[in-house]
């Protein structure tokens, strides 16, 4: 008996043993080398904000990463949001811990003292007076309103703003008061989820074509259409900052879109409701689109917009779509409406018109497009306005002026260019905002200023220029140095001569200037290097061609303490892009001269552990858009094996220890090339969708559904290659994301291939992670993953 006892207890304790051993290897999160952990704990320099009034500006300190435990948060994925039942806000609001007033003529900072909590993006009054911020709590989302002059912020009370569907508050006239949405007071207890289903759920095609991409957060039943109900539906109220009283405006409901109209006598409102659907977002769902008083009476119905669920692949609905008033007229609205019933694959003549509609007047027609519209931008009253469309068969966009005054006048041709030629980019036009809170045209004397990222062969060189509008000649005002990077942030005055720019070197980190005056700059901030041991890194754009001529490009980037003739382990990070026109694919896009300062989960961490780093290699898929995919795994191949020989060339790689990876489509292309060819000794794949049998009606670019390209879908789908992964791979995925296309599923079933086709494949699923990786914990522990899966399989290799 005594024996017995003995030998279960030795048994016991063989098992307790062996349960504590299970304990201590159980997965926890792990950190990177200590050279990463010291950058990633280094400071981050704010953004900023510029006042509309032009003296000021505002720097926003924003916190870098959230713990693990804020994303372990309560959480609904409802039609596309993603929402925190607890205060009514989103799941994962902005990180703003700290705001600073500086003035832009003396410099003087002033500290602003913030509540705690989570502060959203300050917005700015249209005046520049004042500034608001909204604050989550754990219970609610509170607005607060802030000084200019003095900095000093204060609450406003009994207001409780819904921020699960928009923006939850928007300037009025004047900067006096804001347009808020609000909880509805007094609407009880969440509805709960039925105990037992009251019947199935059933879905049914009326015989109408309806394509939809392979969206996530979509709702599922009965229950989340409740759910969606109480927590997107909101009271506009009305809050007077003079006194503080608030006025309830209309009745509550889902509302997406407000706009005050710039004489703040009317407000656009767009109201989703029922037929809600379980396989679009919410945006889909059918709305009114309604112009209503400051009584919430409905003076105007623009529009009832039915379910989205018959818009074609890059398509758009039909009826009323970009609705906005007419930032130099009190009270007209103007939208577009399609010609071709939203179908790009239609002939006709024009695609879309452009209509204006006063409120208590008739729709006028403007102006129609021989292609799609895409934007129109006004100039100050009286003056023209810049209207665009663009060509899909050719991915060319034209601008026009119009005068609106005159309708019938033939409009002038400003530009007519490739979206992807990055080198013939005439700029953007710079906005200003109006005393309505509307912007409108930067106008100056009969000139526009365009600001743009210069591109050139040896790198981006960012440009201020003025445009006449009666040549339409530009002049060149400023442009960035040869030697650094230098971006316009905003104008100061009117004839802008006097702007702000952000300015970073290699050795130098960002910070902000003010030009006045020829070669006269004054710096307004003086951060300092967050990470001096990233200094020495060197860094080079290097150009060069793939095999079929197609010229390509990247930026090569060597540990500071390389020596010359040292070759490296290295590493290919890359993202494929589709283009129609091979002398465009390989135009460089990026500059040498920006600051190295790795955030986040970047592959340029990678640099402290010894490796070169063959940053941004261009994979263009050249070709007619309707096919370019045909040749999707030959382009790539041809442009990785390209990239591997001019390193090799240079002697600065050992062109046998290569590793490549991505995210997202980088990653999709990261398998294929692994599975494709022999170039590579490992694979890093985060977030990616590899079988695209799974997201059949279109993916990134590609315009053919899986029925009309069958061999090209099952011949880009690695994981229909799986078999022939033989270069260990590493698959990375956020359990919660949220991208059309890229379920978690993706990775999951990936694993299982290649696993089960013997090859070598490590799985890490990050809880409560998105499409990209936020929480402190997932960025180290993903870092350290990279970091151990390359020394393991390309540092280390033979």
């Amino acid at each position: 008996m005594l024996t017995n006892l003995r030998s279960h207890a030795a048994a016991f304790a063989v098992l307790a043993a062996a349960a504590t051993a299970a304990l201590a290897d159980a997965p926890t999160y792990q950190k990177p080398p200590k050279a990463i952990l010291d950058i990633l704990d280094a400071s981050t320099p704010p953004t900023v904000s510029v006042s509309p009034a032009r003296d000021r500006l505002l720097l926003v300190q924003t916190e870098p990463s959230p713990r693990i435990a804020d994303l372990a948060e309560p959480m609904l994925r409802l039609a596309g949001l993603r929402i925190n039942p607890a205060n009514n806000g989103p799941h994962t609001p902005p990180r703003v811990v700290g705001l600073t007033l500086q003035s832009l003529d003396k410099g003087d900072a002033v500290p602003v003292a913030v509540p705690s909590g989570r502060l959203g993006f300050p917005s700015w009054s249209p005046d520049g007076q004042h500034f608001a911020f909204a604050v989550t709590e754990p219970k609610a989302v509170r607005l607060y309103v802030g000084s200019a002059a003095s900095g000093v912020t204060r609450r406003v009370p009994d207001v409780v703003l819904n921020a699960a569907h928009g923006a939850p508050f928007h300037w009025m006239l004047g900067g006096k008061g804001l347009l808020c949405h609000t909880v509805v007071t007094g609407r009880g207890a969440p509805p709960e989820a039925p105990r037992v289903p009251p019947g199935p759920r059933v879905q049914e095609g009326s015989g109408k074509a309806s394509p939809a991409r392979t969206l996530q957060d979509l709702l599922q039943n009965p229950h989340d259409e409740d759910l969606f109900d109480y927590y997107a539906t909101s009271q506009l109220v009305h809050v007077d900052l003079v006194t503080n009283k608030t006025t309830p405006l209309g009745q509550p409901g889902v509302l997406g879109g407000v706009a005050p109209s710039p004489c703040g006598r009317f407000v656009l409102v767009t109201r989703t409701h029922r037929p809600y659907s379980y396989l679009l977002a919410a945006g889909s769902f059918p709305k009114d689109v309604e112009v209503w008083d400051r009584e919430g009476k409905v003076v105007l119905k623009v529009a009832s917009l039915p379910l989205a669920d018959g818009v074609p692949i890059e398509g758009v609905p039909t009826g009323p779509r970009d609705v906005h008033w007419v930032p130099t007229e009190s009270s007209t609205l103007v939208w577009a409406e399609a010609l071709d019933g939203g179908d790009p694959r239609k002939k006709v003549p024009f695609r879309d018109e452009i209509k204006t509609h006063d409120v208590g007047g008739k729709p006028t027609t403007i102006a129609r497009t021989e292609h799609r519209f895409t934007g129109l931008l006004f100039g100050p009253k009286g003056s023209p306005a810049l209207l665009s469309d663009y060509d899909r068969d050719h991915r060319r966009r034209r601008t026009f002026l119009v005068d609106l005054l005159e309708p019938g006048a033939a409009p002038r041709l400003v530009w007519d260019r490739s979206t992807q030629d990055r080198y013939n980019d005439s700029g953007t036009p710079l906005m200003r905002v109006l005393p309505t809170g509307h912007a409108i045209l930067w106008e100056n004397d009969g000139h526009l200023f365009l600001a743009g990222a210069g591109a050139t062969p040896a790198g981006e060189r960012p440009f201020l220029d003025r445009l006449d509008l009666k040549t339409l000649k530009t002049e060149r005002l400023w442009r960035c140095g040869e030697k650094s990077y230098e971006n316009v942030v905003a104008l100061l005055s009117d004839d802008g001569s006097r702007f702000l720019t952000r300015c970073e070197t290699p050795d130098d980190p960002p910070n902000y200037f003010v030009h006045a005056g020829a070669g006269e700059a004054k710096a307004l901030t003086a951060f300092t290097d967050p990470a001096p041991q990233l200094r020495g890194v060197k860094k080079q754009l290097v150009t060069y061609k793939r095999a079929d001529g197609v010229p390509l490009s990247m930026t090569l980037y060597l540990p500071a303490d390389h020596k010359e003739g040292q070759r490296l382990p290295a590493f290919l990070w890359a993202y494929p892009l589709e283009f129609t026109d091979a002398r465009v694919a390989g135009q460089v896009a990026g500059s040498p001269y920006h600051f190295t300062r790795p955030a986040g989960t970047s592959h340029l961490f990678l640099l402290t552990q010894g490796y070169a780093v063959l940053d941004g290699a261009t994979m263009p898929v050249v070709g007619d858009p309707e096919k370019a995919n045909d040749t999707f795994v030959e382009q790539i191949v041809a442009s990785a094996k390209a990239a591997i020989d001019k390193a090799d060339a240079m002697g600065v790689i050992d062109p046998k220890r290569v590793g490549v990876g991505g995210h997202s489509y980088g990653a999709f292309m990261t398998a294929n090339l692994l599975a494709n060819c022999d170039l590579f000794r490992a694979g890093i794949a985060r977030s990616g969708a590899y079988n695209r049998t799974l997201t059949p009606f279109g993916f990134q670019s590609e315009r053919r559904t899986i029925w009309e390209a069958p061999e090209t879908y099952l011949k880009m789908s690695p994981f229909l290659n799986a078999h022939k992964i033989k270069a260990p791979l590493l698959l990375i995925h956020g359990e919660a994301d949220n991208n059309p296309g890229t379920f978690p599923v993706q990775s999951e079933r990936m694993y299982q291939a290649v696993k089960g086709n013997g090859g070598t494949v490590r799985f890490v699923s990050l809880p409560y992670e998105s499409h990209g990786y936020s929480a402190r914990e997932s960025v180290e522990h993903t870092l350290y993953e990279m970091v151990a899966w390359l020394d393991r399989y390309v540092k280390k290799a033979e």
